[in-house]
C-alpha cells in the first residue's frame, strides 16, 4: 500500500490502478476522510481493478453540497468506467444523496455515516438510543481533529464554547480502524480538550470492507 500522508480538509485524491481506466474498471467516488482505508483495502484484497478518486473531506462541513459534488463527478468519470461505487454514506444529507445517486443510477454505501459502516450499521443502530451523549472520532477525524472539530467550532478563538456546545455530551468514542498507539494517545487528548470521558472501540473497516467487496465484483 502507498504511504498516504495525512489529507489536508480540502484535499483531492485520485489514485488510479495497475493499467488504465476502461471497460471492466470501477472507479470508487470517495469522501476524502475514507482514503487510506480504502487503499489499505484494496491491497489487502488486490482489487487492482479499482479505481478510487476522492472528493474534498471538507464537504462534510457543508452537506447540502454533496450531492451536487458526487453528481458532477459521476458526469466527469461516466464514460470512462465500466461501473461508478459512491463510498459515501448518507452524511447529514437527509437522504438527499441516496436520492441523487438513484438518480445518476448509480450505487452507494449503506448507513447514515462513516460511525455506523465503520462499527458496523446494524451493531452501531443497536446503541444509537442509548449513546445519544456520546461524540465520535474515526482515525481520519483524529489525525484531523483541529481542522474538523477544533477551528470550525471556533474552539481556538472562543474556548468558552466548548462548555456551551458539549452541554449534553457526557463521552468521546474513538471508533479505531486502527492500533496505533499515536492515534489513541490524540484521541485521549481530544476527549480532555473537550472535558469528555473516554473510550476506544476497535472496529476496523466494519462494513466498509463488504460494501467494497460488492463493489469489486
Amino acid at each position: 500500500m502507498p504511504h498516504m500522508p495525512d489529507m489536508p480538509d480540502d484535499a483531492t485524491l485520485t489514485e488510479t490502478g495497475l493499467a488504465a481506466a476502461g471497460t471492466g474498471r470501477v472507479l470508487l467516488l470517495a469522501c476524502g476522510a475514507l482514503a487510506r482505508e480504502i487503499l489499505a483495502l484494496r491491497a489487502a484484497n488486490g482489487w487492482t481493478h479499482l479505481d478510487l478518486h476522492c472528493l474534498p473531506a471538507n464537504l462534510h462541513l457543508w452537506p447540502d453540497r454533496i450531492p451536487d459534488a458526487v453528481e458532477a463527478a459521476v458526469e466527469r468519470f461516466r464514460d470512462e468506467y465500466a461501473r461508478i461505487f459512491v463510498v459515501y454514506a448518507d452524511c447529514g444529507t437527509g437522504g438527499l444523496l441516496q436520492a441523487r445517486c438513484e438518480k445518476l443510477g448509480v450505487e452507494m454505501v449503506a448507513g447514515p455515516h462513516c460511525y455506523a459502516f465503520f462499527e458496523g450499521n446494524d451493531a452501531f443502530a443497536a446503541h444509537d438510543e442509548s449513546e445519544i451523549t456520546a461524540f465520535y472520532l474515526t482515525d481520519f477525524l483524529v489525525r484531523q481533529f483541529d481542522a474538523f472539530v477544533w477551528k470550525p467550532m471556533g474552539f481556538d478563538r472562543h474556548p468558552g464554547l466548548i462548555a456551551m456546545m458539549f452541554a449534553n455530551y457526557e463521552k468521546l468514542v474513538y471508533l479505531a480502524q486502527t492500533d496505533d498507539p499515536a492515534l489513541d494517545a490524540r484521541a485521549q487528548a481530544a476527549a480532555e480538550r473537550l472535558g469528555l470521558a473516554y473510550e476506544r472501540r476497535s472496529t476496523g473497516y466494519g462494513d466498509l470492507g463488504t460494501a467494497l467487496k460488492h463493489a469489486a465484483r
